[in-house]
């Protein structure tokens, strides 16, 4: 399995995830949550851990320690927080409210929170470092991490326009970060596409 397999893997994984955040968010400032919405939102969730691998190995050299760091304390609440969006959007989402009330107001509630803390904590610090890295482009690294952070403090509010348009912005922000990883790995393909000069072992050593 190649570098650059991975890359356009979790590219359009990252496309999807965007695209299941965006688009119920948009539609939900309409109609409200609804269980295809939610539906969407929660199994959307899924692709969060691919494409978060392709946008560090896209910047891994440039991003330095303090990017490897960034990316597993992101990895990790990615993959804690992915369990609570499965769990409210479509677990939760089908019982009566005060049900679910009194599930979240019980020990539940401690885990839900810690998850969202480690969520917020990796997504600050690999935002950070895709800026710092100067890799992919500033304005989707720097909105990935104002909205995803606001996503993740927003989930216990009722819906509204702004959880809407902050879904939005989560989405499009990913989307655009994928996109541009995809380009990438599309234009290292072309390069090697053409004819190269074979390399020997003090050329290789030299590098």
């Amino acid at each position: 399995m190649s570098t650059t397999w991975l890359l356009r893997f979790g590219a359009a994984c990252g496309v999807v995830l965007g695209l299941s955040t965006a688009v119920p968010g948009l539609v939900e400032a309409f109609t409200g949550e609804t269980a295809a919405t939610s539906f969407v939102i929660g199994v959307g969730a899924a692709f969060g851990a691919p494409a978060l691998t392709a946008l560090y190995l896209r910047q891994r050299v440039e991003s330095g320690h303090f990017g490897a760091i960034a990316y597993a304390v992101n990895v990790i609440g990615l993959g804690l927080f992915a369990g609570v969006a499965f769990a409210l959007n479509l677990v939760l989402f089908y019982v009566d409210e005060a049900v679910a009330d009194e599930v979240l107001a019980g020990p539940t509630r401690f885990a839900v929170l810690g998850s969202a803390l480690v969520f917020v904590a990796g997504t600050i610090l690999f935002s950070v470092s895709m800026v710092r890295a100067r890799v992919l482009p500033t304005v989707p690294a720097a909105g990935y991490g104002a909205a995803f952070t606001l996503l993740a403090l927003l989930a216990p509010l009722p819906d509204s326009p702004l959880t809407s348009a902050v879904h939005v912005l989560a989405g499009g922000s990913l989307i655009w970060l994928c996109v541009a990883v995809r380009a990438a790995t599309g234009g290292q393909a072309a390069g090697r596409g053409g004819a190269q000069p074979e390399r020997t072992g003090a050329d290789v050593r030299t590098r």
